[in-house]
């Protein structure tokens, strides 16, 4: 295949650090493919994610939010079109809304691969039902792809010397406590965070806090609390999401509610234990062996993430 395009109509960091092994893999296996992204908000790949090195061309239709709205089913070929896009090889639709799926069928192609209405817009029938897209798609183009992870070495050596400065030593655990969404509430109480960490400490571990350099109230409050607790980033100049990975490979474990952070850690492939309230954890929990998840709506019957108790994260630390 020459050209393949990738739909992705999730706007945040987190959205597009998930789609990690996937782009990874599909890049090892097509090596001489030339990738293109369309999205319906901005392509992080090339913006605050660029460190990674996982570069995908945009394509830039001119259609604000593409695929949420009704009439860009008029303008969708005309636009492609007038940017000489040509025909895709195969473009892999990442999301399962109906309105969205239709109108990007709309851009020619050989291959449509999409699981909305199971696979009723798949130029091909999906063999599977599996939410594993690399799963499927080696069905779909009945070629075995092998799935690849991120490798924390691949990053920029300043920023793994950096992190090795900011965290030189050993048995950190890391903490990640705000949510990036506030139409949610996602956040275990900093309470029971500051308490969790305290009582870590007693175990001769070293509460490391992985916070935005502009919460000055939060991370006060913490150091008032935990005052032996870490706060690498800021002592740094660097301030990226590579950087949270690259320091993330430093810890023993992490804990972390459900936001980008989480997403970022995970990319380190280090033990995480991951707390979930109203979101779905089995679509947003990191995919790998190492994750423990604690989800309320599982052992608590409830949406109230702060229903977990602190002695219950602790028995998986």
């Amino acid at each position: 295949m020459k050209k393949i395009l990738i739909y992705n109509s999730g706007g945040g960091l987190g959205d597009s650090i998930q789609l990690f092994p996937l782009l990874i893999s599909l890049k090892a296996h097509f090596r001489k493919t030339k990738f293109y992204y369309l999205g319906a908000h901005a392509n992080h790949f090339n913006g605050q994610l660029k460190e990674y090195n996982i570069s995908l061309e945009t394509v830039d239709l001119g259609l604000k939010y593409f695929g949420f709205r009704w009439w860009h089913l008029l303008f969708t070929n005309k636009r492609a079109s007038s940017k000489s896009l040509g025909k895709f090889d195969l473009i892999i639709d990442l999301q399962t809304k109906f309105r969205n799926s239709l109108i990007l069928k709309r851009l020619p192609h050989e291959l449509f691969y999409s699981r909305t209405l199971n696979g009723f817009f798949s130029t091909k029938k999906i063999k599977s039902h599996s939410l594993n897209h690399l799963e499927n798609l080696s069905l779909f183009i009945e070629e075995d792809i092998i799935e690849q992870n991120f490798k924390v070495n691949k990053l920029p050596k300043e920023i793994l010397k950096e992190a090795k400065r900011l965290l030189p030593n050993t048995n950190y655990v890391g903490f990640s406590v705000t949510q990036g969404n506030e139409y949610r509430k996602k956040s275990w109480s900093i309470y029971k965070f500051t308490s969790l960490a305290n009582k870590i400490l007693s175990k001769n571990k070293v509460p490391v806090f992985f916070i935005e350099k502009n919460r000055i109230d939060l991370i006060e409050k913490i150091k008032n609390q935990v005052p032996s607790a870490l706060f690498p980033e800021l002592n740094s100049d660097l301030s990226c999401p590579a950087l949270v990975t690259a320091l993330a490979s430093r810890l023993n474990i992490a804990v972390s509610i459900d936001n980008g952070v989480m997403h970022m850690m995970s990319l380190a492939n280090i033990p995480m234990i991951v707390l979930f309230g109203p979101t779905n954890s089995i679509k947003f929990a990191p995919k790998n062996k190492f994750t423990k998840i604690l989800d309320s709506k599982i052992i608590h019957k409830t949406k109230d993430i702060n229903s977990i108790d602190v002695d219950e994260v602790l028995s998986l630390i």
